[in-house]
């Protein structure tokens, strides 16, 4: 079960915004280290396509989506044996040094924050670009 930082448990940072290529390759490693994944949820806001159903190591996942009960930049991954693990979803867009600050506040000690509250604050601190609906912003550095 979630216990760290308002129930992110790490960060996300997928190449794509090609959903059932990113998440199988996601849920490819983690399966056999954090015990048989059966579902994942995500926020469809930033997705163009989510598949319902992902093939993974020899077994099937559900996808679902939920658009008001799931953060945009949070993911949520479920075992049956294990619990489950939300991460932040850092978009494919974000430059490396800000996707390694974001990793690192997503898993660190500092004061509990929510998704989206990360990618707000990276934006003000660091002018990273911003996604708002299917445009990116960026302000520059």
């Amino acid at each position: 079960m979630s216990t760290s930082r308002q129930g992110l448990d790490g960060a996300w940072w997928p190449r794509s915004r090609n959903l059932s290529d990113e998440l199988s390759a996601l849920a490819d490693v983690l399966d056999p280290l954090w015990g048989r994944i059966t579902r994942i949820a995500v926020n469809p806001q930033y997705w163009p396509v989510i598949p319902r159903k992902l093939p993974v190591n020899g077994h099937v996942v559900k996808v679902g989506w939920f658009a008001r009960e799931l953060d945009p930049y949070k993911i949520m991954l479920l075992s049956y044996t294990a619990g489950r693990w939300d991460l932040l979803v850092i978009p494919p867009e974000v430059s490396p040094p800000a996707a390694a600050r974001l990793m690192a506040a997503a898993s660190g000690s500092g004061p509990p924050m929510t998704a989206s509250e990360l990618m707000a604050t990276e934006h003000a601190l660091h002018g990273s670009p911003t996604v708002i609906g299917h445009r990116f912003l960026s302000t520059g550095s």
